[in-house]
């Protein structure tokens, strides 16, 4: 039987919800530290601070320079804001505002001091375990607009070209990864009806059979046979109905965090030099929900003008991932004299457990009797793999003026181009050579530069304020284009820098008790979304159509966590 081989690139363009692509290892491998309402304040600019535990996470030396055991835990709430919309005015024409907020949980942990009474050596040691959120995945879009060029189920359509109608029916429809290499989101718009080949029939050694049962037409298309009789040059041509137009709505819920459980060790050498080592257990949970709905009525064209008498259509992707991976950290901070502090830290690159869950489900309604109505779902599906993230390594310098107060800088590197993802429980790792490949040309290195002020007009009372600036790691724009329903772009016009603002207050008791408050607002780096794309068929490779103008959605996004640590010496 006659089957379209789609490529490895459009399994991932076509299946983004259940198949690998470097922004997954990139979203899974990323690190935007939170921590302490103190560190938060400041930037998180603590490579050559220390003395506090939401420094750990930065720099392990830092749970030495207190030379006294503490306890904190920062309540905090993560309010993100989404404004989103596209481009041009020819789709998704409004800008919405979405937020949301979350209770959140940046720091617990405590760390114990034990003195050695020494004059010179090790005269402090330190064991502590923390727990720091290095990243808040949580993200609500919503947008909705007219079309009158493209539609979802037209682009579906295009996807299809070239598969046999027998071909979708398949035992395991819904496997992400079968032989044939059909799409997940063709059968289930060709189960739910919105996709079908057209309703002309011809006979063939004496039995109707359909006349095109490769070539398919959207659910809100109309189509015509042009040349029609001439074997040769006939063909089908399909497309919204001529000054129609569809309501669209595009949605999307992301949930998650990313956590470091850091078992910390930290030494104290003749208050000069501390160093200091963790065993770090990343966790992290992830879950995507996104769906692009389609109707006729409302401001959009009366569903007459449709050859189906189209009414509406919804297509819905459900994602999670959870993981654990294990890593090693370890720093030391310098204190050469006259206020100056130096420190440096290198981490291991983390081996992480990724697993995924995946489930889609889609459904059209008509006013027609012969089309009907239609909905599918798929069984939700399951996959593991094995992530490695890259070494990072970060640099510090501050300078203390007495009690008074202290500036500080950080510079982070870490370079993704170093990611590997690999099959699990076996080392036959074929099928992600083209994604690490992908990884190794398309990813590079991501800095990270972090400054932090602090001052104590009074001993029980601090100001402090922070900055911090984080690159993008994406070299280059993949030359297949577009990676659907996903990312940003690098070489989109916009932003691609995150940019973090800080501010915070300090209140330290002549006993044990402290308290800390923050306000860290980060404006993340544009994200350009594609809902869906057109393609065409060369030879048995399925790729992108540039020519034709479908949705892109311009979001942009601000994250503000207000944090308030609680913390006890002793």
């Amino acid at each position: 039987m006659k089957k379209t081989a789609i490529t490895l690139l459009l399994v991932v363009i076509g299946a983004g919800a259940e198949a690998q692509t470097m922004y997954d290892a990139l979203r899974y491998s990323e690190n935007n530290y939170e921590g302490t309402a103190r560190t938060m304040a400041m930037g998180n600019a603590f490579t050559a601070l220390g003395g506090d535990l939401g420094s750990v996470t930065i720099n392990p030396a830092g749970s030495a320079v207190a030379r006294y055991s503490q306890f904190t835990i920062t309540p905090g709430v993560a309010i993100s804001v989404n404004s989103s919309g596209g481009t041009s005015q020819d789709y998704f024409q409004t800008t919405y505002k979405t937020p949301m907020g979350k209770f959140s949980l940046p720091n617990i942990g405590f760390s114990v001091n034990f003195d050695t009474h020494r004059t010179s050596g090790i005269k402090n040691w330190a064991l502590g375990f923390t727990v720091n959120k290095t990243n808040t995945y949580n993200n609500d879009l919503y947008t909705r607009g007219l079309n009158s060029t493209t539609t979802f189920s037209g682009a579906l359509a295009t996807f299809a070209a070239g598969i046999l109608v027998d071909d979708l029916i398949l035992t395991d429809s819904y496997d992400p990864y079968p032989d044939s290499r059909i799409p997940y989101d063709v059968i289930l718009g060709y189960e739910a009806g919105i996709i079908q080949p057209p309703g002309e029939t011809q006979i063939v050694d004496g039995n109707e059979v359909l006349k095109y049962p490769d070539t398919y037409i959207g659910v809100a298309e109309n189509y015509d046979i042009i040349n029609e009789g001439d074997a040769e040059n006939e063909f089908i041509s399909a497309g919204l109905p001529a000054d129609a137009s569809i309501e669209q709505i595009y949605s999307r819920r992301i949930l998650g965090a990313k956590y470091d459980y850091v078992f910390n060790f930290g030494a104290n050498v003749s208050d000069v030099v501390y160093f200091g080592a963790n065993l770090g257990i990343t966790s992290l949970n992830y879950s995507q929900e996104y769906y692009i709905r389609e109707m006729s009525g409302g401001d959009a064209s009366d569903y007459s003008m449709f050859q189906t008498k189209f009414n509406s259509l919804r297509y819905n992707n459900v994602y999670s991932a959870s993981g654990v991976g294990v890593y090693g950290k370890f720093g030391i901070i310098v204190t050469p004299g006259n206020g100056l502090r130096l420190g440096a830290a290198i981490q291991t690159p983390t081996a992480m457990s990724i697993q995924e869950r995946w489930s889609a489900s889609a459904e059209m309604t008509t006013y027609d009797e012969t089309y009907g109505n239609g909905d599918a779902e798929t069984p939700e599906s399951e996959y593991e793999y094995n992530l490695t993230s890259p070494f990072r390594f970060n640099v510090g310098a501050a300078y203390t003026f007495g009690d008074f107060a202290v500036i500080s800088a950080d510079y982070e590197m870490a370079n993704y181009g170093g990611m590997f993802i690999h099959e699990a429980n076996t080392n036959d790792n074929t099928q992600f050579e083209t994604l690490n490949e992908d990884i190794r040309d398309f990813m590079g290195a991501q800095h990270m530069f972090r400054l932090g002020a602090e001052v104590r007009p009074a001993s029980s009372f601090a100001i402090r304020a922070g900055y911090g600036l984080t690159t993008s790691p994406e070299k280059v724009e993949d030359e297949g284009g577009r990676l659907v329903y996903l990312q940003k772009l690098a070489d989109k016009p916009g932003r691609t820098m995150s940019h973090r603002f800080s501010f915070g207050l300090g209140y330290s008791s002549s006993g044990s008790f402290f308290a800390d408050l923050a306000l860290q607002a980060t404006r993340y780096a544009d994200e350009y979304i594609y809902p869906y794309d057109y393609y065409y068929l060369d030879g048995e490779n399925v790729f992108i159509d540039p020519t034709v103008n479908t949705p892109e959605i311009l979001s942009r996004r601000w994250l503000i966590n207000v944090a308030l640590t609680l913390g006890f010496r002793f």
